[in-house]
């Protein structure tokens, strides 16, 4: 079978594959370094009978977003870091209401307009906490072209599995890439739809969820069933209540379904040769610079080992505990001031030293600089 090759940038990735999992509706707010996402859907989803609106701002187009999904239709936006921060309020909303999307975050130097133009990893912990009180999000970061338009794929699928808002964190270096892909058949992707109620079921609630998924089956406006939606806090009709039994039952049903589901959820790269002394935790597009530093430290006989997070959120707590039981040293490499290096250092619990390379000038690591900081801490073990 002759093999479908292409030249795709990262963010073209992204639109593809969003539209081989069925998204087809867009509404977003051109934004740098995410606005090709945007313009190549204006483009691609009327080939698809799907809509594109382009919105007056960052909160219109997660409110519109979301309604898209209410209404049963696969719903995608993007943008970067000051137009991420507008969408807070809503994401929780999404959160809230179990209303399935995704989020693009094409992420670039901050604070405030920051550097437009310049790759950052900056967002990670704004993507978990940036709403306000206790709500589930997944957050996944790829590190390739071809990666791009998989996980894509992979957050709708998530989306629609646990009704969920799902963000997917890009970097600047990774949008703006170009890469030669080989894209697989589509009858070779999997492909979830959301759960729909069985019509025979007469005593149908829309928030009551049963199973290890523990996630409701609400259908789509307009398909025969009355529902309400709120973002207080709700019982299992969807109507507001101030029952504390049932604000703990719900707030503890929307967590567990994302932790109980760890397995399903997490993804991760790991390779750590057994003579490793240094592991680096990584991941988006800095996965690639720990690559390079480790086959140029291999040469130099340092065996160093990698550990890239694929889902960010909910965070490999486990897996991170057992990596700092095999080496002496956990080096964090991320473009930013320090923040997936707090939660490593919180698992790594002393069984390990954990130490931090980051960048916020708007360059990315470099291979040699990883190397240069495996070498000092392990000079100062000497």
């Amino acid at each position: 079978m002759e093999k479908n090759r292409v030249l795709m940038q990262g963010n073209e990735a992204c639109v593809e594959g969003a539209l081989v999992a069925g998204m087809r509706f867009f509404a977003g707010y051109p934004i740098t370094p995410s606005t090709e996402i945007a313009e190549l859907a204006a483009l691609r989803l009327p080939m698809v009978q799907g809509s594109f609106i382009q919105m007056e701002d960052e909160i219109a187009s997660i409110a519109a977003i979301i309604g898209g999904s209410v209404a049963g239709v696969k719903s995608l936006t993007a943008t970067s870091g000051p137009g991420f921060s507008l969408m807070q309020e809503n994401l929780g909303y999404a959160a809230m209401t179990e209303t399935p999307c995704v989020i693009v975050n094409v992420q670039r130097g901050g604070p405030s307009t920051g550097l437009p133009t310049s790759p950052s990893q900056g967002d990670v912990m704004q993507a978990k906490w940036g709403t306000h009180g206790d709500h589930p999000i997944i957050v996944i970061s790829p590190s390739s072209v071809l990666e791009t338009y998989h996980l894509i794929i992979r957050c709708f699928n998530l989306s629609e599995k646990y009704r969920i808002p799902v963000v997917f964190l890009m970097d600047e270096s990774v949008g703006h890439m170009r890469e030669g892909i080989e894209l697989p058949n589509k009858d070779e992707i999997e492909i979830l739809n959301r759960k729909l109620p069985d019509e025979n079921n007469h005593g149908w609630l829309p928030y009551a969820a049963s199973g290890d998924e523990m996630t409701p089956e609400i259908p789509p406006f307009g398909m025969g069933r009355k529902y309400h939606i709120t973002g207080l806090v709700h019982d299992e009709r969807g109507y507001p209540t101030s029952n504390t039994d049932k604000a703990r039952t719900l707030i503890t049903r929307l967590i567990d379904k994302i932790e109980n589901n760890r397995e399903d959820i997490i993804t991760y790269e790991e390779n750590v040769p057994e003579d490793a002394r240094v592991a680096i935790v990584c991941f988006g597009g800095t996965g690639r610079s720990v690559k390079r530093a480790i086959s140029k430290a291999k040469d130099e006989n340092l065996e160093m080992g990698l550990f890239r997070l694929i889902t960010i959120w909910p965070f490999p707590e486990d897996e991170i505990r057992e990596l700092s039981q095999k080496v002496d040293h956990i080096i964090v490499a991320e473009l930013n001031n320090g923040q997936i290096v707090n939660e490593v250092k919180r698992m790594a619990n002393c069984n390990c030293k954990v130490h931090h390379l980051g960048k916020v000038d708007g360059t990315i690591l470099m291979p040699d600089e990883i190397v240069n900081k495996a070498k000092e801490v392990l000079e100062h073990d000497a």
